[in-house]
């Protein structure tokens, strides 16, 4: 089985997933009150710089004002050495042209660069440079002397701006590419003519939406077909591919079955898993994957898994499996910064070699880029993901308001602990005629039972009767005690 691209499309939000041989690689979701801004190209009002960080803050109309640091300043990376300091270069209130290189996450505002570059199919367009590259994903040298010439004839003698040939040009027309230039100048010279009339901060130019980013990117040989369950959507992408993407058009379908699209290919259930700690491995086995803010650590477990003629057999069989569903939970889940991966020990090195093979072999279909290290001396794998996005749980989930992302809460016994002690504090200074305790239905039968005695004791020290209410609203941690 090849490739399926499915985009299932709602007002409210573009959900992509990635089929391969009938199982789910890939997972991307774009809601429309939060689109990625990578990409955007924006008019931006200096804030505030920051000459000890070699930095600046700049206002490009967002909640929290986005970071430029002066490595990614255009001017100051193509100045004469030393390069000139930040001070030299931005002052506060200053109106620039920035694109954002990074979405915000979490609590870090975007990343800013003002080396503008517009993506098109094959190309990308850089205003402010003059050279033309080649993806280093092209790897015969032969090819990439033939592509830049092919580009260098297509430019004007008065040409101010570069490209770089991406590797979706390999096998391009010289029409195709020329196409991709014009759309690319068009396009530019609408961003620098808003630039000119429009105040700071502004948005200059938005990059493509998920689905059209689906046809300019993600389409490759393998793909076989590439469904939409949205009729207008359909058209919308159809009239994009004519002008833009053409090769792709016959793999374009508009999905009109009775079924839901993601239900029919058992979409929404690989998204219920990839939202859990455990994975189930087919031969018994699991892993647990943990994600935290400073990494994300995946543990092997063998499970029930006791076939093979010895346990080091199982250890290995279970290993290599495991790496294959690591590499796929990685993509499924958009896992990026620090990955530690604890398989099963191993003492047969052979072993090792193979595991970490394996693992390499099934990362080499991940479009993010990865960089593995060996197994280390207490045996684990440390590896890095680039982070380009929020993961799937950032973006469906948020923290529990019972355990604010702790993962376990108090315990009954505890809470009502905690209740007797904050009622003797009240009774020291307050003076009521009753006091009564509001609470979880579990929290209130603890009173009731096992921990009677001890509230009645209370009761009788303090003088003052106490009342219990049960509050269904409430989760297990919270109380009030009222003073009546």
């Amino acid at each position: 089985m090849s490739d399926n691209i499915l985009i299932n499309i709602t007002p409210q939000e573009t959900r992509v997933a990635l089929v391969f041989q009938g199982s789910v690689q890939e997972l991307h979701i774009e809601r429309t009150l939060s689109r990625g801004m990578a990409g955007n190209v924006y008019l931006g009002k200096v804030v505030r710089v920051l000459p000890g960080m070699q930095s600046a803050f700049i206002d490009i109309g967002l909640e929290r004002a986005a970071f430029l640091h002066v490595a990614d300043i255009w001017e100051a990376r193509n100045s004469a050495p030393p390069p000139a300091p930040i001070e030299r270069l931005l002052y506060d209130g200053q109106a620039v042209m920035v694109q954002v290189v990074k979405d915000p996450i979490g609590t870090k505002g975007a990343r800013l660069s003002t080396q503008i570059s517009i993506a098109g199919r094959m190309l990308v367009y850089l205003p402010q440079d003059s050279h033309i590259g080649v993806s280093q994903r092209i790897g015969n040298e032969a090819e990439r002397e033939l592509l830049r010439e092919k580009v260098q004839r297509l430019l004007k003698t008065d040409e101010k701006g570069g490209f770089i040939i991406r590797t979706m040009a390999e096998d391009a027309s010289d029409t195709d590419l020329e196409s991709d230039v014009e759309y690319l100048r068009k396009t530019w010279a609408s961003i620098a003519q808003l630039a000119k009339t429009r105040p700071a901060p502004s948005l200059l130019y938005q990059d493509l939406s998920l689905a059209q980013r689906v046809l300019r990117d993600f389409v490759n040989d393998e793909t076989t077909s590439l469904q939409v369950d949205s009729r207008e959507n359909f058209l919308k992408l159809q009239a994009f591919g004519t002008t833009y993407t053409p090769s792709v058009l016959s793999k374009l379908m508009h999905y009109t079955g009775e079924r839901p699209l993601f239900d029919l290919y058992g979409v929404e259930e690989e998204i219920l898993r990839a939202l859990g700690r455990r994975v189930d491995l087919k031969s018994g086995g699991y892993l647990i994957v943990d994600q935290t803010e400073a990494m994300t650590t995946v543990d092997v477990n063998t499970g029930s898994y006791v076939n093979g003629r010895n346990f080091d057999d199982t250890i290995f069989k279970t290993n290599l499996e495991a790496a294959q569903a690591i590499a796929r939970q990685l993509r499924l889940r958009n896992l990026g910064g620090i990955i530690v991966l604890d398989f099963i020990d191993m003492e047969n090195n052979e072993h090792k070699t193979a595991v970490l093979s394996e693992l390499n072999k099934a990362l080499s279909r991940d479009r993010t880029k990865i960089s593995v290290s060996g197994f280390s001396a207490l045996g684990l794998v440390e590896m890095t993901r680039k982070r380009t996005r929020e993961s799937l749980a950032h973006i469906l989930c948020e923290p529990c308001p019972a355990c604010s992302g702790k993962g376990q809460v108090k315990t009954a016994r505890t809470i009502c602990y905690e209740i007797l002690r904050e009622l003797l504090r009240e009774a020291k200074q307050f003076n009521p005629r009753e006091f009564r305790i509001l609470a979880s239905q579990v929290v209130v039968d603890m009173f009731l039972e096992e921990e009677s005695q001890h509230l009645a004791m209370l009761g009788d020290f303090v003088a003052k009767p106490i009342s219990l209410q049960v509050e269904n609203m409430y989760h297990q941690e919270q109380y009030d005690i009222i003073l009546m």
